[in-house]
């Protein structure tokens, strides 16, 4: 399955109910489950970026739709990467002309 690292940035609302951030964590993940995906990790971070999400879903368009129903929300804001594990980047080099 392909694999998603999102970047996230609290809202002023998602800062102002920062105690239920937890129990959002919560419901993202059932979101992201029932689209056929699962959370393989997150991370609360320092700098740029308040987390970090690493998501499997089955596909871009998949992984979109969960993730608008989640930032709508209206706690976070997101930036998502596709990314590449070690063995297709690898591939992906190796078949370059």
């Amino acid at each position: 399955m392909p694999t998603y690292i999102t970047l996230i940035k609290y809202t002023q609302k998602g800062i102002e109910n920062m105690k239920e951030s937890p129990s959002r964590l919560e419901a993202a993940k059932k979101v992201i489950n029932a689209s056929g995906g699962e959370m393989k990790a997150f991370y609360l971070t320092m700098g740029s970026y308040d987390a970090v999400s690493i998501i499997e879903a089955p596909d871009g368009a998949t992984y979109s739709k969960a993730l608008l129903t989640i930032a709508s929300k209206g706690a976070i804001q997101t930036e998502t990467l596709s990314a590449f594990p070690e063995d297709e980047y690898r591939k992906i080099v190796a078949d370059l002309p």
